[in-house]
């Protein structure tokens, strides 16, 4: 028996959400006033009464020891980026049964992150958090603050193709509505970065990687000394300006 997805097809669309259990927000803030920086990124619940954004900037700016005027920044970035997140809630999105590449590329104080690999959009079970705890404990890495980094980059690639799921449902019916009878468009035309999974992998093929690709796909962590650090978040800087 054909599993039951979860997201639609390009007949049958779903309503905005992002393919994991709990539907939150990626929140990214980087705020520079008078020459001092904030940078920081978590999840949000959407259904959260907006009065608590500015109780979360002004508990931040305290613990943190910031000017107050971040206050007024950091709630105006943080609400900016939820009413983008709900202006798409109730509309359509097409995607399909499919599986997407995820691609890790992150720099955690000390540590460096290299890895991608495959996510399947049907699993709305599926929990960026739990998966990057796991990820932490298998490679034996001890920062606190490198599994809620990789949570996030998740959540924020799975919100872009969420976007874009959005994005081909309007064209579909944009294309609907100027050449009436026609019931789909190619893969072609969605613009969606999501793989076939019997194209990707073959009626008869596993999903189990093959030897020859243990090394394309063995995530790389490393450990950065002070001075490699140092000279990383100077290039950074000078890039930024």
């Amino acid at each position: 028996m054909k599993p039951h997805s979860a997201w639609g097809s390009l007949k049958n669309p779903v309503k905005f959400k992002i393919p994991t259990a709990e539907n939150l927000v990626p929140i990214r803030l980087d705020i520079e006033i008078d020459g001092q920086r904030f940078r920081d990124a978590f999840s949000w619940n959407p259904n959260d009464p907006d009065s608590e954004v500015v109780v979360f900037a002004k508990r931040t700016v305290k613990d943190l020891k910031l000017p107050p005027a971040f206050v007024t920044q950091i709630a105006q970035s943080i609400q900016s980026q939820l009413t983008e997140f709900r202006s798409y809630e109730g509309q359509d999105m097409y995607t399909g049964e499919r599986v997407v590449p995820i691609k890790l590329d992150l720099r955690v104080n000390h540590t460096v992150i290299k890895d991608h690999f495959f996510w399947d959009l049907n699993n709305f079970e599926s929990d960026p958090e739990e998966f990057a705890r796991t990820f932490c404990k298998d490679m034996g890495i001890e920062d606190p603050e490198v599994g809620p980094a990789i949570a996030i980059s998740i959540r924020e690639q799975l919100y872009e193709i969420a976007i874009q799921s959005v994005a081909s449902a309007k064209e579909s019916r944009a294309i609907k509505k100027g050449r009436r009878g026609m019931e789909h468009i190619s893969a072609s035309k969605t613009g969606l970065p999501a793989l076939d999974l019997v194209k990707l992998f073959g009626i008869r093929s596993s999903v189990v990687r093959k030897r020859r690709d243990w090394d394309v796909y063995e995530p790389i962590v490393d450990l950065l000394s002070n001075e490699e650090v140092d000279a990383l978040e100077a290039r950074e800087e000078r890039i930024t300006r």
